[in-house]
């Protein structure tokens, strides 16, 4: 979190926080402060997931849009983590801070596990259900109506805006994100390939739970193309599980998770054999999003061993042009449908 707003908040503020949902934060267990502060709390005995969002991250109307979505998966049947109402009956509160506010929502805790990569149960049966979940979200948003609750569309992120976060040492990534993108903003919109998405859908946003995937975080969701979305699983996987080997080392393994994926996620829907085509530009938009990413919210000036080597190697394959992955796709769709 930045530094800025971390002097914005307080055990004051979490108190307040979790009372408007009828918690006690006295015993919360804080779990994150990367984008959002988020604390496991409890009514009673029960866990629940606290989250405050920073005005500075999202909008009252884009954190609504978020949690209506969500309830309307978990009503149709997603393993998703339910959003309560408040006292006052929202979904959403509001809490003053200085000149911004937070914006609090409460979640229940999703049962289950996680699974590490080193994990035995990070295997093709996990894969599977990890397609299928994500094949089911994406056939039920086709029918979902937004309203006036829009997510924002990816290429609105701030994140993207390269030249804010890049100096011109990194003229030439920056040229090549720029192209990476454009090239993605020149595919067709239809609903049968672009609604909102999770967008973040790796092992660290759900948990498992008796062979059942529990997805939660949808604090990345957006209007996006599908695609993204079996993207960022294999980017993550892949990196997680042999971000030290070899771009053999990485595809190899990247072929046995895809094709286990794709073969649950075609259980749920169908996969354009176009897009399919477009996976490398949609591995390429995470690699320049972590680049940028991590220019914003790290200090470049203090880097620690482990983030000093990991932006040296994404700066490097970035500037070789390596993808994380080099797969024959279309060949590993058609052994997907069998």
């Amino acid at each position: 979190m930045e530094k800025w707003i971390e002097e914005l908040f307080s055990v004051e503020l979490l108190e307040k926080a979790a009372g408007k949902f009828g918690c006690e934060a006295s015993g919360a267990k804080k779990l994150g402060d990367f984008e959002n502060y988020v604390y496991e709390v409890h009514k009673g005995d029960t866990p629940y997931i606290l989250r405050l969002t920073h005005s500075s991250h999202r909008s009252g109307i884009d954190v609504e849009a978020e949690l209506r979505w969500v309830n309307y998966l978990h009503e149709n049947g997603v393993n998703v983590s339910l959003a309560n109402r408040s006292r006052e009956g929202r979904l959403v509160e509001k809490l003053e801070a200085g000149d911004t506010c937070f914006y609090v929502c409460l979640f229940d805790k999703a049962p289950g596990k996680p699974v590490r990569v080193n994990d035995p149960l990070f295997d093709e049966a996990l894969f599977k259900e990890w397609g299928r979940v994500t094949g089911k979200m994406h056939r039920l948003t086709k029918e979902y109506k937004a309203g006036e609750y829009q997510r924002e569309r990816w290429d609105e992120d701030d994140i993207l805006s390269y030249s804010k976060y890049l100096t011109q040492e990194d003229a030439v990534i920056i040229e090549k994100a720029e192209k990476n993108k454009k090239e993605l903003q020149k595919l067709d919109e239809t609903p049968e390939i672009f609604g909102i998405i999770h967008s973040d859908i790796h092992s660290g946003n759900f948990f498992y739970h008796d062979g059942e995937m529990h997805v939660f975080d949808f604090d990345d969701s957006m209007q996006f193309f599908f695609m993204s979305d079996l993207a960022i699983p294999l980017y993550y996987s892949v990196w997680w599980k042999h971000g030290k080997g070899n771009l053999r080392e990485r595809s190899e393994f990247g072929e046995t998770f895809l094709k286990a994926f794709l073969n649950g996620y075609l259980e749920e829907n169908s996969v354009d054999e176009k897009m399919i085509a477009r996976l490398p530009s949609f591995l390429s938009l995470r690699d320049f999003t972590l680049y940028s990413v991590f220019h914003k919210k790290w200090d470049l000036t203090n880097l620690s061993e482990a983030e000093e080597s990991l932006l040296s190697g994404l700066k490097e394959r970035l500037l070789n042009d390596e993808p994380i992955v080099s797969l024959d796709y279309q060949a590993i769709l058609t052994q997907a449908k069998g």
